[in-house]
């Protein structure tokens, strides 16, 4: 089926930002991290961080979790796709 201009936009928004892409290296390399966790480790702000996750998981690269009081994200097949395609672009 082929995707609409706006389901697009979703995926390329998705990535269409550095720290974006580094989440994504980041649960590539780590799956199963919280949000405090990942503020942390990329030095930015909890809700900085928040933010970026949700576009993440609205463009279908980031799945969410929950454990307890605690969500853990985790990069999907369709995020490892794109982190690989990125890397062919450069």
């Amino acid at each position: 089926m082929k995707k609409s201009y706006y389901q697009l936009e979703r995926i390329v928004k998705g990535v269409a930002n550095h720290r974006r892409i580094e989440i994504l290296e980041l649960l590539k390399e780590t799956p199963e991290m919280s949000l405090v966790y990942i503020s942390k480790k990329l030095h930015i702000n909890f809700r900085t961080a928040s933010d970026h996750i949700k576009k993440l998981a609205v463009a279908g690269f980031v799945v969410k979790r929950s454990e307890g009081l605690t969500v853990r994200h985790k990069i999907t097949n369709k995020g490892l796709s794109v982190l690989n395609f990125l890397r062919t672009l450069s």
